[in-house]
């Protein structure tokens, strides 16, 4: 493999690929090349000799992720490249709780709910503790525990910490640990975890599990972490751990750019990193090879009244550029007429295309005034950022009956496709299975598929319906042995109802979730 790429490097981003062994800090201000550093680091580092499989490299995207595997790929050959753990941290400890799950208590085939998930479970929660769903909001009831998770406090030390529940009687919501402890129940009754439990159940596992802990400290000798500064406690740890055997840690990120402290993400992890590691060898890339003067000079004046960083000097070699416009208007109606008139203005005066604008707004909320204002200029927009492809119903749907066939006791799949497409298994038959399984403390699966054990007023119509939906289920996990995803997700669609349901809507909308399932078994 040949070194030419160190030649594409800066003195100072060179040095911060060369150095190798050790604790290692990048403070990379904006622009100034750190996807590339840290790409051939990672190269460097294969090049003398270093496996890929004992390189752990983790991302805050999927996105960065595939990036740089492909830049690395470019280097290393795809070989090597496709070897390397990289990923976002949840994707990373997803894979290794796949392997060690049952040490938890947890199936190997465990589902992870998304965030609607979350939210259906504690609305359900709250409906069974009768608790008034405008105080006990579901957003903040699972932005509550997520913070917590990510703290790395249990449920059961939520509930008996004095200050967590003191905080909780002063929001006027004193049984919020009572729901934290019920949804964390729930999760693991149904064989899932979510986003934080990933996390989560990952320090557990390295607390309690010393041969595992030293099995992956052994395994990752090589440890980068990008956008250090948007970590937070939980994921903190579990990358403290993992290093202390070799120490050879490098992270990148810059606390000028730390943006989610809403989520948990704790600045002081990047601010401290000198304190846990006093032998580090320290990098600052200062150069911008992306912003003019201008903007640069802009974004020193501001960052300079933070009393508290890691100081730094960025500079560009750009040209001035324009100066920078603030303009404050009356109102959001008011800003957004400002901007769709700019855009025709310049489009008019230097024949400039749609392609060659881009708003940024803070909250989704904003969006709304720039939309009706682009829309009574006619320019053409498109937002990025909304619906994914993943979070369209009949998508989900789909893939609600997916996880349900891979893991029975999915609670949040199941009430998703119990009656959809609609068998007659009302919500009054939905509610009744749900007492039966809260009152024996078992899965919702565990009374369906003995249906005629428990008595929960159900008339024989109501049974046998609810015998045919656990047979047709049972029928899907079968499969799994023998049929691929497609054929798999081709039995599911046809047998479930889900192609003959939206293939009777012939209205264009019905027309457009037909082609998304096709192109989810396509995919």
């Amino acid at each position: 493999m040949s070194k030419n790429y160190l030649s594409e490097l800066n003195p100072v981003q060179r040095e911060a690929v060369e150095c190798t062994e050790g604790p290692v800090m990048i403070i990379a201000g904006a622009g100034s090349g750190k996807t590339r550093v840290l790409t051939y680091r990672i190269a460097h580092i294969m090049q003398k000799g270093v496996d890929p499989f004992n390189i752990l490299s983790l991302t805050f995207t999927n996105k960065a992720a595939r990036e740089m595997k492909e830049r690395i790929a470019k280097i290393v050959g795809e070989g090597e490249a496709k070897n390397l753990w990289m990923g976002t941290f949840h994707s990373v400890f997803a894979r290794i709780l796949r392997v060690e799950a049952e040490k938890l208590g947890y199936p190997s085939n465990f589902t992870i709910y998304d965030t609607d998930d979350s939210k259906s479970l504690i609305k359900a929660i709250l409906k069974e503790q009768g608790l008034d769903d405008k105080v006990y909001k579901p957003g903040s009831v699972l932005s509550r525990i997520s913070a917590a998770k990510n703290n790395l406090i249990s449920a059961t030390a939520y509930l008996n910490n004095v200050q967590i529940q003191e905080e909780d009687r002063m929001a006027v919501r004193p049984k919020m640990g009572i729901v934290y402890h019920q949804y964390a129940n729930r999760c693991f009754k149904a064989g899932a975890m979510d986003f934080d439990d990933l996390l989560f159940n990952t320090n557990i596992l390295l607390r309690d599990y010393p041969k595992v802990l030293h099995k992956y400290q052994h395994k990752f000798k090589y440890i980068l972490v990008d956008e250090y500064q948007d970590t937070n406690f939980s994921q903190y740890v579990i990358v403290k751990q993992l290093a202390a055997a070799f120490r050879n840690i490098c992270v990148v990120g810059d606390d000028a750019q730390s943006i989610y402290s809403f989520r948990g993400a704790n600045i002081q992890n990047i601010l401290n990193f000198e304190k846990d590691y006093p032998e580090l060898h320290m990098f600052k890339l200062e150069q911008n090879y992306r912003s003019t003067k201008n903007i640069v000079g802009a974004a020193n004046a501001v960052i300079a009244n933070n009393k508290d960083q890691l100081k730094k000097k960025v500079f560009t070699e750009n040209p001035e550029g324009e100066l920078i416009k603030v303009v404050k208007t009356d109102s959001d109606n008011a800003e957004g007429n400002f901007v769709a008139n700019s855009i025709f203005e310049t489009k008019m005066n230097e024949q400039a295309q749609n392609r060659n604008f881009s708003i940024l707004y803070r909250t989704n909320a904003q969006s709304r005034a720039m939309e009706e204002a682009l829309r009574r200029q006619n320019i053409a927009y498109r937002i990025y950022g909304g619906l994914s492809f993943y979070q369209r119903k009949e998508v989900k749907d789909l893939l609600s009956y997916y996880r349900l066939t891979i893991n029975n006791n999915d609670e949040e799949s199941l009430k998703r496709v119990i009656n959809y497409p609609a068998r007659g298994i009302g919500d009054t038959t939905l509610d009744r299975i749900i007492v039966a399984a809260n009152d024996h403390n078992i899965s919702l699966w565990k009374v369906i598929e003995n249906i005629n054990e428990f008595e929960i007023g159900l008339n024989t119509g109501a049974k046998t319906k609810i015998d045919e939906f656990a047979a047709m289920i049972k029928s899907f996990s079968a499969m799994l042995k023998t049929q691929n995803a497609y054929d798999l997700g081709q039995n599911i669609a046809v047998h479930s109802g889900i192609l003959r349901d939206l293939y009777a809507d012939k209205s264009p909308e019905g027309v457009s979730r037909h082609e998304n399932i096709q192109e989810l078994l396509n995919g």
